[in-house]
C-alpha cells in the first residue's frame, strides 16, 4: 500500500511540473526526496510521512502563484485525499509544506517537528552548493534579474513581504538566504552536508568577484 502511495505521488507531481521552472521542478523534487531518504536513515522519524512531504512540497511554490502561500497545501490536501492514507499523516505532510520554506530573516518557525526537520533541511540541502547556485542564476534569469549590481547592497533584515517581492540582483541572494542555511539546519546529517556546499559557495563567490573586478 505505502508503496502504491508513493508511486501515485510521484506520477501526480511528475504531471503537475511537467512545465515548471526550471529550478522548481520534478528534478528538483526528486533530489530533495532522495536527500530526505538520506537524512531519515540518521533520524527517527515516520517514513511514509517525509516521503509524501518531500514529494509535494514544492507542487505550487507561492512564487509561482502570484504569493498566495496556500495554493499548495490545499493541492497536496485535495490529492492525498484521494490516497486512502490516515488522516493525521494527511495533517502532518500538509502542515510540513505550509512551513518548509524560508520566509525572509526576521520571520519565526512556529511550526516544529522532526519530519519537518528532515524535509526541510533536504530542500535547503539543494539551494545551496553547485546545484543551488545553479538553481538561484537560473530562477535570477527566469525573472529577469541582474547578476550583479555593486550599488545595490543585500538587505538582512527583510520583512516576510519585502523578501518575497524582492527584485535584487542574484548575488544578493547569496546573503540574504543561500549563506544563511548551513547555521539553520535541524539534523546531524544536514548539517554534515550543508558545510561543504556552504564552503563551495564561498569559493564560487570569491572567485566571482575576482572576474568581475579584473583582479588575477
Amino acid at each position: 500500500m505505502k508503496n502504491n502511495i508513493i508511486e501515485n505521488t510521484i506520477s501526480f507531481v511528475k504531471d503537475t511540473l511537467k512545465e515548471a521552472e526550471g529550478g522548481h521542478d520534478w528534478f528538483h523534487i526528486q533530489r530533495v526526496y532522495n536527500n530526505t531518504l538520506l537524512i531519515a536513515k540518521t533520524e527517527t522519524c515516520d517514513l511514509l510521512t517525509v516521503s509524501l512531504a518531500a514529494l509535494l512540497h514544492d507542487i505550487a511554490d507561492a512564487k509561482f502563484n502570484h504569493g498566495d502561500e496556500t495554493v499548495g497545501p490545499q493541492l497536496a490536501k485535495t490529492f492525498l485525499k484521494t490516497q486512502n492514507i490516515d488522516v493525521a499523516v494527511l495533517e502532518h505532510v500538509v502542515k510540513i509544506i505550509e512551513n518548509i520554506s524560508f520566509k525572509g530573516g526576521k520571520e519565526k518557525q512556529v511550526f516544529t517537528s522532526k519530519e519537518l526537520d528532515v524535509v526541510q533541511d533536504a530542500d535547503r540541502l539543494d539551494a545551496i552548493g553547485a546545484i543551488g547556485v545553479a538553481r538561484a542564476f537560473n530562477y535570477g534569469g527566469y525573472k529577469n534579474r541582474g547578476m550583479y549590481d555593486p550599488a545595490i547592497k543585500p538587505n538582512l533584515n527583510m520583512t516576510k513581504e519585502e523578501y518575497k517581492n524582492s527584485t535584487a540582483p542574484t548575488i544578493n541572494h547569496f546573503y540574504e538566504k543561500l549563506l544563511l542555511l548551513k547555521d539553520r539546519m535541524n539534523t546531524l546529517t544536514g548539517t554534515k552536508l550543508a558545510e561543504q556546499r556552504h564552503q563551495f559557495m564561498e569559493l564560487y563567490l570569491e572567485q566571482f568577484y575576482k572576474e568581475w573586478n579584473g583582479v588575477l
